[in-house]
């Protein structure tokens, strides 16, 4: 095919010409790039239809569009909320085993709807490699139409009798600053599969789990549930015979589901696949078991639940939907002043051909999956309503280039399932963000998400009363240090001691830093807060630090924007991050837990400073 019918067919396809650069320039997309990129497309050399024109493209001129407008509640038309945000894997108690669970989210609804708050904000609960827990990232999951067992609190499920050995090894759990997910993984599964034989006989069970509702559980997960479980049981066989967890590494003939050979697999292993089952729907009832504690606990909210951009290429998802992902190419982002390479996340995402086609889409099936039991949902990466950057498998993050997506109808499928399910959408959109996004975003009625230190340019941060009313506030996110944290530039000290950012540009980064404290005091002062006046050096004290942190919440509370999100961490005073981006092996990302036990939150000092705060700065309408 010669170049120019080449370029023709990639921009049909929705393949962009260019690239940015780290220098604010464009680049332009190689030949080979472009070869590549319609190859994942499942794009033929010799096509010359248009597949975006109409049935998937922007419809209409840009002037003329009529955006949908997703869900938001009628009390926010006339009143500012605020709400707690963590990480459900993080909390402590003294009941868990090791690791955050149902039992501990229902709590804190209970403990946030006392301190006034509406909402609980938590990361992903998508399902992981059960067979595999150390692959621990909430945002690189096997599967988004399924949730994480882990997440299971065992002592609730009926039927469960600890014993002495157990509770030794759960004291253990406990006590570890990190998740142990191997441990974890290991105790969990094994008391559950103690309990599954007498459940499955009929001789367990109450009103919260019903068998009949299991079984519905099961008819309405179809092949999608079953497919699921068939996956969990191939993986954990795989990784006993050495062949790893994730399917691109299994033998051939398991790497498809309809093979022959996985129907027999499936055949000999029919109860370990209910178990599987069963897992998902014991998972299931716990989550409404919390979503309901926080509407009884006065939640106007309730649940807001995160969204991962994208599956790992070899989950559950990929495995049982090969046809609806893009498969040579993989998400990440183009290269920038602070990734200036470029950025590969090893994400699968959906084919721009397939992602809103059927009656039940792959899209409204995975957006829906959350809204069942939130009211909000949060979603990670925004842009890729519009475009995705896709780096061809093999190659550098630079190699890669954006691919449009049918921005009109996923807005249109986010305005009819938030609509049926009462469920208000957040789109986090930082970063580079196309023209015109931010735009569109909120003609759909989609609230952007504003962190404090990015909403500053070179004059300094913005004033509160900039921030737009459709946005959620916060402070910082899984993956900033806290507020303490950042103003001593903790997260510059990481980005060098990583190998991250090198040291040169490290010094330029704490001068920089310097700056921003700087005009962060000013920001302060101009919204009428106090300001300790020690307040200047990275190394001020806890307890100025402290009084820093109550200010950052007032300011943000003050803005205009409809939701205000207080980071758990900051309260508890967290010193470790939660997640360093750009590392894998050389820290332990998504593993830090909180240093306050859930049931002592409430004798916390900051805790109660900033809650307080919260309140009268946002009192209840």
């Amino acid at each position: 095919m010669k170049s120019a019918e080449l370029d023709k067919l990639a921009r049909l396809h929705g393949i962009s010409p260019t690239r940015p650069s780290p220098e604010n320039r464009e680049v332009a997309v190689s030949v080979a790039t472009k070869r590549k990129i319609l190859s994942a497309l499942n794009i033929e050399l010799t096509a010359t239809a248009d597949p975006l024109t109409g049935s998937q493209g922007r419809q209409g001129k840009p002037g003329g569009r009529k955006i949908p407008v997703s869900f938001l509640p009628d009390f926010l038309s006339g009143t500012k909320v605020w709400g707690v945000s963590l990480q459900l894997y993080e909390l402590r108690s003294a009941r868990n085993w090791g690791i955050g669970d149902f039992k501990d989210l229902a709590d804190m609804a209970d403990l946030a709807g006392s301190l006034g708050a509406d909402f609980i904000g938590l990361n992903p609960l998508h399902a992981p490699f059960l067979a595999d827990p150390n692959r621990c990232s909430p945002y690189e999951p096997s599967s988004r139409q399924h949730l994480n067992p882990l997440y299971i609190a065992v002592d609730e499920v009926p039927g469960f009798a600890g014993c002495p050995e157990l509770e030794g090894e759960l004291e253990r759990l406990r006590q570890s600053d990190l998740v142990d997910y191997i441990g974890v993984a290991r105790t969990k599964l094994a008391a559950l599969r103690d309990l599954w034989p007498a459940w499955r006989q009929g001789h367990a069970g109450d009103e919260d789990y019903n068998p009949a509702d299991f079984d519905a559980f099961v008819a309405q997960g179809g092949d999608s549930l079953r497919l699921h479980a068939l996956f969990e049981c191939l993986s954990s066989s795989m990784v006993e015979h050495g062949a790893g967890a994730g399917w691109q590494r299994w033998p051939a003939e398991f790497r498809r589901f309809d093979s022959a050979a996985v129907g027999e697999f499936e055949r000999e292993h029919a109860d370990d696949v209910r178990f599987h089952m069963w897992l998902q729907w014991l998972a299931h009832c716990q989550l409404m078991q919390a979503a309901d504690r926080a509407r009884k606990a006065c939640l106007r909210i309730g649940l807001y639940l995160d969204l991962a951009v994208g599956e790992a290429v070899d989950g559950s998802a990929t495995w049982s939907g090969p046809d609806i992902y893009v498969s040579k190419a993989t998400i990440g982002s183009p290269p920038d002043p602070f990734a200036i390479e470029g950025q590969d996340w090893h994400l699968a995402g959906y084919l721009p051909s397939k992602i809103a086609g059927g009656g039940m889409s792959p899209y409204r099936r995975m957006v829906s999956t959350a809204m069942r039991y939130a009211g909000a949902i949060r979603i990670d990466h925004a842009p890729a309503v519009r475009r995705l950057f896709l780096v061809p498998l093999g190659d550098r993050p630079d190699s890669g280039a954006y691919v449009r997506y049918p921005e009109d109808r996923l807005l249109q499928i986010l305005a009819e399932a938030s609509a049926e399910h009462r469920c208000l959408v957040i789109g986090e959109s930082l970063g580079m963000i196309p023209k015109g996004l931010q735009e569109d975003l909120a003609a759909a009625g989609i609230l952007s998400y504003r962190i404090l230190s990015y909403e500053q340019d070179e004059n300094g941060f913005q004033p509160a009363d900039a921030y737009p009313v459709l946005a959620l506030a916060c402070i910082s996110t899984h993956d900033h240090q806290t507020l303490a944290g950042w103003w001593r530039g903790a997260d510059i000290q990481d980005r060098c001691e990583h190998g991250i950012v090198p040291p040169d540009l490290t010094e330029e980064h704490f001068k920089h830093r310097k700056r921003e404290r700087r005009h962060l005091k000013a920001a302060f002062k101009a919204a009428g807060l106090d300001v300790p006046p020690q307040l200047m050096a990275a190394r001020a004290s806890q307890e100025t630090l402290q009084d820093l942190t109550v200010s950052a919440y007032r300011f943000i509370a003050r803005t205009p924007s409809l939701l205000t999100a207080v980071r758990l961490a900051d309260l508890t005073d967290e010193k470790r991050p939660t997640n360093i981006p750009g590392t894998s092996h050389s820290y332990p990302n998504w593993k830090p837990k909180l240093s306050v036990l859930l049931e002592d939150l409430l004798s916390v000092p900051l805790l109660k400073r900033v809650t307080a705060a919260m309140r009268e700065e946002r009192p209840r309408g």
